[in-house]
């Protein structure tokens, strides 16, 4: 099963620039920063923490989340794409999930928040499929959604 060779790694000298060259479709392009300009960030901003999505041993996917609390009180993730060749295969969902496990250890860890432009219903559909709630808090053209970590 494709979930159980799923795994993230932080971006490194061996990884980063493959996660350069992925693509997302033409469609998405409006919804999301190139991850070259999510990594350029990361080396600004030093609580930004980026990963390669792998499947197996291949680099398909990128991330990054906050590991300071911001808005809401809660642990921000920044990007979350999957190179359009393995779109559609529940890669991006078990790398949310192992992206939240990680974030679960941050200090006073209680809710992981993420925005994205409404109209973004592949964006829509993983996270609520992954129990984020919509309580309608809004961010310039960005919807934002909590997922209440448990205890």
């Amino acid at each position: 099963m494709i979930k159980e060779n799923v795994k993230i790694v932080e971006l490194n000298a061996e990884n980063w620039y493959d996660c350069c060259e992925l693509e997302i479709a033409t469609e998405q392009k409006k919804y999301i920063e190139s991850n070259a300009i999510s990594i350029a960030q990361s080396k600004f901003e030093p609580t930004l923490k980026p990963y390669a999505i792998y499947l197996n041993e291949k680099v398909v996917g990128f991330l990054m989340y906050n590991a300071v609390q911001e808005e809401l009180d809660g642990y921000w993730v920044y990007r979350i794409m999957v190179d359009k060749k393995f779109q559609g295969k529940g890669i991006g969902k078990a790398a949310t999930k192992l992206m939240i496990s990680e974030m679960a250890k941050l200090p006073n860890s209680k809710k992981v928040i993420v925005g994205y432009h409404p109209e973004n219903l592949g964006a829509h559909n993983l996270y609520a499929s992954l129990g984020f709630i919509d309580e309608g808090h809004r961010f310039g053209k960005e919807m934002a959604v909590i997922k209440y970590l448990t205890e």
